[in-house]
């Protein structure tokens, strides 16, 4: 049992090579590094002797490993505590089966011949996962390909760390076990192993000793008597490091081999099948399936904070059953914790490994190989887990990152994220997974991250469309961009960038006003507010966060609440800004809104008058933003039913829009709404024909499902069968609310002021 080639021996030089990595203490400095003094002088001389019959307890392997890296650490070498228990961890559990199978042949030596085929002989095959969820289709895939001339015997599992490649590679050797005479098991993570590895696997075959440079052909040639075979290589590298191990010519006819990789460039080498997260589906039927007490409903929750990622889900089904943590409370510890929650819970058979530290390597990695990347990945870290443009890093004058200066190294940087499975690249953009995203936010320094939240907020100012309405692309540019600057805006501001950030939430919640959403739109307008509040000479920057909450509030149905914000903000620019501002002119036009929504209709038309001369004194009269300003006073004079005064303000208003906009742009759509109005009232019969042009412009670009949409048609269905307008008062006013300005962006005339429509 213990010769050369027993799995004692295999087992201790596998211990004796973690302590030559350490710097080679003596027993006495690893007894000296046991704080929790498992081990004794007796147990660690034997476990280096190999002087046990059985495996050793895994507590005391866990010491030793624990030992070896504190006296690294204490050498100044770089061994990390989780990676070494991971690996011996492993070969704990191959020991464990090698012990007994030994056993099992020397108690049966000549065991009877059965008709049908025996089980495989394995190597190192980790045990079977009992909860092994989904893949169904990626398993017949996989079988299919190995199975088929045209795609070869070799395929490569691509993915995202924790995507559970691993567990797909040993589930189909389970799965098609009787397909196979022997099925081995290579960690392949360091390629300097691997040969030592198949001199292991010669010793299982039988060869004789042989040497290092002919053992791989060796094994290859043995593996002819045992053909069918199957061999997986884990968590491969780039071909090149494999290369030698891999087989080559008629030594790879008889046998099939998957390799497991979270890198790139294997696909001139072998048939490549990415393997993504789990569905939804599957996501919810593991959690609801190990959680007792789990509905579809958190599960789903539970799912989407980890992205669906198996080993998270496994690691969340793992610390709930140890805590005895209710799924709802697990819920909203991942909710608010999510970089603390990553690094607890533990898997059953790797109970070392977590989320956390899933991708070490591939960051340290980086950060000695690609610094620029590894800048990058950290900027990267606090924006959205959404596509992030490319261009944001470039676009601007000060570019965020130092490669992209040089296209060549721009490619070769953002290429790196991609190659090492830590980002999925488009044609312009990069996903990260919402996990590896936390992993690095967490392992951030302090100074690190809030240098990385300065130059991101700038970033995202410069790279925004400030003229909301005004730039054609504003709207596809804001929605790409938007679910970044939410969460870079998200958290009390660095004082470096306090006034960028409250610019940046009033232009989100600009662009939000303009496409109807209130209630997301308000709560990031007062974060504006009150941060200009609490800085010295922002007063013109308060005004505009003012009128934004005031155009808010009208539009929520609260014009008493937005009365005197949008007071105080005509106040504050009048008192700043010169009196022509189109700034000034803005703020006339809300206040004037305001003052006909309360009834005070007198009131408003002298806002109205003079916020149309100051923008024709701007812009000039056929400017689109003129337009504004004719249609809140039109809106004026219809509710004091002056239609003969209102009638050619809104087809002036309509004359410019449609010289400046698409044609089924939503402000031609608003305008011929409410001309629609306007003419009905002169008895015009052009009326239903106006609305229904009006109608099918909402229809094309909110659906037809829209409020906004439904109220159109339901004013033209009205204009067109006039008894059918019975209990219908408020939809024949449609069009009016909708056509307002919004808050600028800065309180100069240069500036094109936006205005929005709600």
């Amino acid at each position: 049992m213990r010769g050369p080639s027993s799995p004692q021996s295999w087992f201790v030089n596998r211990l004796q090579r973690l302590r030559t990595s350490s710097g080679s203490p003596t027993q006495a400095q690893l007894l000296a590094y046991d704080e929790n003094k498992v081990l004794s002088r007796s147990s660690l001389s034997d476990l280096l002797a190999g002087k046990f019959t059985k495996p050793p307890p895994w507590e005391r392997v866990a010491a030793y490993v624990t030992a070896c890296v504190r006296a690294a650490h204490a050498g100044q070498i770089d061994l990390s505590s989780e990676e070494e228990l991971a690996r011996l961890r492993g070969d704990h559990a191959t020991l464990t089966d090698l012990v007994e199978t030994a056993v099992r042949e020397v108690r049966a030596p000549a065991a009877c011949f059965s008709g049908s085929r025996p089980r495989p002989a394995t190597y190192r095959l980790p045990p079977r996962n009992t909860n092994f969820t989904g893949r169904d289709a990626t398993l017949r895939e996989l079988r299919q390909r190995l199975t088929s001339s045209n795609d070869g015997a070799m395929q490569v599992v691509h993915g995202l760390g924790g995507v559970g490649k691993t567990q797909l590679a040993v589930e189909y050797a389970y799965l098609y076990r009787s397909k196979y005479r022997f099925v081995a098991f290579v960690d392949a993570e360091d390629p300097d192993l691997v040969a030592s590895q198949f001199a292991s696997l010669a010793r299982e075959l039988g060869l004789a000793e042989v040497s290092s440079e002919q053992v791989i052909p060796q094994v290859y040639g043995k593996l002819l008597d045992h053909s069918p075979w199957l061999i997986i290589f884990d968590n491969g590298e780039r071909p090149g490091t494999l290369v030698d191990a891999l087989p080559s010519g008629d030594l790879g006819s008889n046998g099939h081999v998957i390799v497991t990789t979270r890198l790139r460039g294997w696909s001139s080498r072998a048939g490549v099948i990415d393997l993504d997260v789990f569905t939804r589906r599957e996501a919810v039927e593991l959690l609801a399936r190990r959680v007792c007490g789990m509905t579809t409903v958190v599960a789903d929750r539970i799912a989407e904070h980890l992205g669906d990622l198996p080993l998270a889900l496994e690691q969340a089904a793992g610390y709930m059953d140890y805590n005895h943590t209710a799924p709802e409370e697990y819920l909203a510890l991942l909710t608010s914790r999510l970089e603390d929650m990553i690094v607890l819970g533990e898997l059953a058979d790797r109970p070392t490994v977590v989320v956390a530290t899933l991708w070490q390597l591939s960051v340290r990695r980086l950060e000695i190989e690609q610094p620029q990347a590894m800048r990058l990945l950290e900027l990267c870290a606090l924006l959205a887990p959404e596509p992030i443009p490319l261009d944001l890093f470039s676009g601007n004058t000060e570019a965020l990152n130092a490669a992209a200066a040089d296209p060549v190294a721009w490619d070769t940087t953002v290429g790196a994220l991609a190659g090492l499975g830590l980002a999925r690249r488009g044609a312009s953009s990069l996903v990260l997974h919402r996990l590896v995203q936390a992993a690095i936010r967490a392992a951030m320094p302090d100074d690190v991250r809030t240098d990385a939240r300065v130059r991101l907020c700038r970033a995202l100012l410069a790279a925004v469309p400030h003229d909301i309405h005004g730039d054609p692309d504003a709207r596809s540019r804001w929605q790409e961009l938007l679910p970044h600057a939410l969460v870079v805006t998200k958290d009390e501001p660095p004082a470096e960038c306090a006034a960028e950030t409250a610019m940046l939430l009033r232009l989100a919640s600009a662009f939000l006003l303009s496409i109807g959403d209130h209630p997301v739109a308000l709560p990031l307008c007062e974060r504006a507010f009150a941060i200009d509040e609490s800085l010295e000479q922002r007063d013109a920057e308060i005004g505009f966060d003012l009128i934004t909450l005031a155009q808010i509030h009208r539009d929520r149905g609260a014009p008493e609440r937005a009365r005197p914000m949008a007071e105080r903000a005509l106040s504050l620019h009048e008192s700043c800004l010169p009196a022509d501002s189109p700034a000034i002119a803005t703020d006339l036009a809300t206040l004037a809104r305001i003052r006909h929504l309360l009834g005070d209709h007198e009131a408003a038309v002298p806002l109205a008058e003079r916020a149309l001369r100051i923008d024709e004194a701007a812009y000039g009269p056929d400017d689109p933003y003129v337009s504004f300003d004719l249609i809140a006073l039109a809106s004026v004079h219809l509710d004091l039913d002056d239609h003969a005064v209102a009638v050619p303000l809104i087809s002036r208003a309509l004359r410019i829009r449609e010289a400046s906009y698409a044609p089924d742009h939503l402000y031609i759509g608003y305008a011929l709404l409410l001309k629609a109005r306007a003419v009905r009232a002169l008895n015009d019969p052009t009326a239903a024909n106006l609305a229904r042009r009006g109608a099918l412009i909402l229809n094309t670009r909110l659906g037809k499902t829209h409020p906004k949409t439904e109220d159109a048609f339901a004013l033209a269905n009205c204009l067109l069968k006039p008894d059918s307008c019975q209990g219908h008062g408020e939809v024949v006013a449609v069009g009016e609310a909708y056509d307002t300005k919004a808050a600028p962006i800065r309180g100069t005339h240069q500036s094109r002021t936006p205005r929005a429509m709600t």
